[in-house]
């Protein structure tokens, strides 16, 4: 589970090494963080629904970072902070809290939980993953993976 890096700062994000993606989540502190999860126990046709078309629901959860990372790795990753200005971070964190409990538009390309982070740490919805999807050429490739992914970040949420 652990990260090799220095403890999380309120603001940081953090980035969740799953099976086959990255989740992406924001710490707020107290081993806390606010990131986008399924919207109760989806199963069977409902996520059907959200993987054939890559779009659907999610709810904004604050969560401790040992349940959310669960097994896996995490680390802070703040890639962005030198193209863009990062907020201050207790404004960040204060958006952050006020999105807790809301459900939002979740699609794998345009609305995913690193959009969701990097929207609130810099004010630009941005997401590495699906820029390199589409740089390698191959959007099906990429979105058939996040689809995938998608799946076992479900699959995760109802473990814990």
């Amino acid at each position: 589970m652990a990260s090799s890096q220095a403890e999380p700062k309120p603001g940081d994000l953090i980035e969740i090494f799953r099976l086959a993606y990255e989740h992406w989540a924001l710490y707020v502190g107290d081993g806390y963080v606010v990131h986008l999860g399924p919207p109760g126990d989806i199963t069977g046709a409902a996520l059907a629904n959200i993987m054939s078309s890559g779009t659907g629901r999610a709810i904004v959860k604050k969560e401790r970072l040992s349940v959310v990372a669960g097994k896996d790795k995490y680390r802070v990753n703040n890639k962005h902070d030198r193209k863009y200005s990062p907020r201050p971070p207790r404004k960040i964190v204060q958006r952050a809290e006020e999105l807790v409990g809301r459900e939002m538009l979740y699609n794998l390309t345009s609305d995913n939980c690193e959009h969701f982070v990097n929207e609130l740490r810099y004010g630009v919805s941005r997401s590495d993953q699906v820029t390199e999807a589409i740089m390698k050429g191959s959007m099906f490739t990429g979105v058939l993976g996040m689809g995938l992914a998608m799946i076992g970040a479900l699959m995760t949420v109802q473990r814990n």
